[in-house]
């Protein structure tokens, strides 16, 4: 089964101070390609994440200036982690289940790098291939 580990293995993962703008968000993920920004505190620990949906939704819905805007004003705060060991299925059901997209992997209290559902868009194909190849084999 394929670990959170081997997903993020070259991956560096887009962090900001929760004092940032929503802009200054806006424009990192922009230029890294990212769909969300990991927000950290003041003693370097995870205590948020920014996402694109949280710019539409919580800035721009809300008419609020993006430019004095803080992270910490529009973040999910306390986010749900997971561990590298686990398995992508792991992560895709937790996604599944809180309704989001993005999950940050923490070991240590170490922030590795975060998961996105777009990672795995091959996972759910090849699962079924795999129950199709099982059940002819068991004819």
């Amino acid at each position: 089964m394929r670990k959170l580990a081997d997903v993020i293995l070259e991956q560096r993962p887009l962090v900001m101070d929760e004092t940032a703008s929503v802009m200054a968000a806006c424009e990192r993920m922009r230029d890294c390609q990212a769909g969300s920004v990991l927000v950290m505190g003041d003693n370097g620990s995870l205590i948020g994440i920014f996402t694109g949906r949280d710019a539409v939704c919580r800035v721009l819905a809300q008419g609020r200036d993006a430019t004095v805007t803080r992270l910490a004003d529009v973040m999910t705060a306390k986010p749900a982690t997971m561990s590298p060991d686990q398995t992508a299925i792991d992560a895709l059901r937790l996604m599944w289940d809180g309704g989001f997209r993005h999950v940050p992997l923490v070991k240590d209290g170490k922030v590795l790098g975060v998961v996105s559902r777009g990672d795995f868009k091959g996972i759910e194909y090849t699962r079924h291939e795999d129950e199709r190849d099982l059940w002819e084999h068991m004819r």
